[in-house]
């Protein structure tokens, strides 16, 4: 990108899923786990556009070309009582970066959850990525020391459903 222009954030329509599986394939390149993206636009169709769509997703473009995208979706509090933003997934294409798309993405993310009466707006980040903790923090936001995240899927899930271990 050769010139600063202001980035156009717009909700994603189901016309847009060839170009968001396509940047949900650069983030992963990125993030060096290709190897686990199995979405098609199938099932980003269902998962985003369906009758109880799961997760939400803006588009950013500089000059009308595609630069960034954010994935989120609603969770809750039960200390606040309020249900709550989660941030997936934020990525800016390398060319685009450095001049204010990821601002705007998180500042348009910011927005819509002070619209919708959330209590917070979070996410996490990769611990090598010290470029995107350092631009978060140059946001004012802060690192959560105090919780530990914890997933379960695969075997492990399916064992648990079953009442095992």
């Amino acid at each position: 990108m050769t010139q600063a222009t202001t980035p156009e954030i717009s909700p994603a329509v189901p016309a847009d899923l060839p170009l968001l599986l396509s940047l949900i394939k650069e983030l992963a390149e990125f993030e060096k786990l290709q190897q686990h993206v199995v979405a098609t636009e199938a099932v980003l169709r269902q998962s985003l556009f369906g009758g109880r769509a799961a997760a939400e997703a803006v588009i950013a473009r500089v000059g009308g070309e595609p630069a960034g995208f954010a994935l989120y979706f609603h969770n809750f509090s039960t200390f606040l009582g309020k249900h709550g933003l989660y941030l997936e997934d934020l990525f800016v294409r390398p060319e685009f970066r450095g001049n204010g798309v990821g601002k705007a993405l998180l500042a348009y993310l910011a927005k819509l959850a002070i619209e919708r009466g959330c209590g917070r707006f979070e996410w996490a980040v990769l611990d090598w990525n010290r470029r995107a903790q350092e631009f978060y923090e140059s946001l004012g936001a802060q690192a959560r020391t105090d919780w530990i995240g914890y997933r379960i899927t695969g075997d492990a899930l399916r064992r648990l459903s079953e009442g095992g271990t």
